[in-house]
């Protein structure tokens, strides 16, 4: 029940987090997420076979402490942006924020007490945790990773430009930080310390 659920749980974050970024994007000018139909919230047309199946559940099988996918990266034209420098931003802050959003939905509705029971209390707790960590993972700054975009919004176009030709190996590098405890170090902190914000409200 507990791997059924957190797949579930995980599935949905990431439709919900690719939807996110499509539908900013199209609002800012950018249809080809529209046209290659992945505005939408049906799970198939985000899923990447190997990367929102395979990969989740033989990570939960050997109990990893680390629950690792991706979806299909929704293909976004930034030169179609209405003002490309600044929407690459929002764009790439669309879908943690949506995940971040879910997180404080989930809280919300547990602290109303409208949900009761030891099933409902589970969904709820990870609907919480997947959504905080999806988030807190994409924001780190190594391309294609969403925080990466913001990055090269902020930065001036030549470093942007030379920041954004590390894209073909920013995997083998997150692969390696992961090896080296980036989780332990960085992003376990991070997720406990939004927990803990939620927690307050």
């Amino acid at each position: 029940m507990g791997i059924l659920i957190s797949l579930l749980v995980f599935f949905s974050a990431i439709v919900v987090h690719e939807f996110s970024h499509a539908f900013v994007a199209y609002k800012l000018g950018d249809m080809t997420a529209a046209r290659s139909g992945r505005l939408t919230l049906n799970p198939l047309a985000h899923i990447d076979p190997f990367g929102t199946i395979l990969l989740p559940v033989f990570l939960i099988a050997v109990k990893s402490p680390v629950l690792f996918g991706w979806a299909k990266p929704v293909p976004i034209d930034f030169s179609a942006l209405k003002n490309p420098k600044k929407d690459i931003i929002w764009v790439g802050l669309a879908g943690p924020a949506a995940n971040l959003l879910l997180a404080l939905l989930a809280t919300l509705v547990v602290k109303s007490g409208t949900i009761s029971g030891a099933v409902m209390t589970q969904i709820a707790g990870h609907i919480i945790l997947i959504n905080v960590i999806l988030a807190v993972f994409n924001l780190i700054p190594i391309p294609p990773l969403d925080g990466s975009r913001i990055i090269m919004g902020l930065l001036p176009v030549p470093m942007a430009i030379r920041y954004a030709a590390i894209e073909p190996y920013g995997f083998i590098v997150l692969f390696a930080l992961l090896y080296l405890g980036l989780f332990n170090v960085i992003i376990w902190p991070i997720v406990d310390g939004i927990i803990h914000i939620l927690s307050l409200i």
